[in-house]
């Protein structure tokens, strides 16, 4: 959950200014997630893109839709190494007296908002917040879907399991429910092969992609 994960971030956050979740509403706002996808089948130094598409099912505006991306479960309590204790889209290794445990398994070329001066200079974007591995992109209006696209590129082999889960705000007091009544969330399952794809033009002048 966010909230549980993030409250010492926000309290720490370098520079955060205006409180992100300042006057944030109570309540239950029905979402549907129409799109949730990321590639099973993947190679080393690939290109790819995370994309989660959030539909406001209801007839309240949310007051600010939000995408948290963890390693294995966005449950909280997680596991140690699991949730958002980890960075997002990153796991940590197991070894001692490390000041940053979290070690990448996809590198984000971009993050979801609008590209500024932190997105061209290797940072998590506009859209990206004071609360742990979360993204937000405001206000979303009944009947309106907000989509986060991450691009991102394998640069760790292996079976990995990203999870992510939605918000409608940042503190907890605005909740995102699915018709059911659940929270909005869901995992992926991807292998990651060693050896890079291969890329040919065929005699079509079509881009072709095959593994070694």
């Amino acid at each position: 959950m966010i909230v549980g994960v993030a409250t010492t971030l926000v309290i720490s956050a370098c520079g955060s200014g205006a409180n992100q979740a300042a006057n944030e509403r109570n309540g239950k706002f029905p979402v549907t997630v129409t799109t949730a996808a990321f590639p099973a089948s993947q190679h080393l130094s690939q290109h790819e893109h995370l994309v989660i598409t959030v539909r406001n099912a209801g007839r309240k505006a949310i007051p600010n839709v939000a995408v948290t991306i963890c390693n294995v479960t966005c449950a909280y309590p997680a596991s140690k190494g699991e949730g958002s204790s980890s960075s997002a889209f990153a796991a940590d290794i197991n070894q001692p007296y490390l000041a940053n445990p979290s070690r990448p398994l996809w590198v984000i070329d971009k993050a979801p908002g609008a590209c500024g001066y932190s997105c061209h200079n290797g940072g998590q974007g506009a859209a990206v917040t004071a609360y742990a591995n979360t993204w937000a992109l405001g206000r979303l209006a009944p009947g309106h879907t907000a989509r986060f696209d991450w691009a991102v590129t394998a640069v760790s082999t292996g079976r990995h399991v990203v999870a992510w889960e939605v918000a409608a705000g940042l503190n907890g007091r605005a909740k995102a429910v699915r018709t059911d009544g659940s929270t909005p969330h869901g995992a992926f399952t991807v292998t990651v092969a060693g050896a890079p794809a291969q890329s040919y033009v065929n005699n079509n002048g079509q881009i072709v992609t095959t593994a070694q």
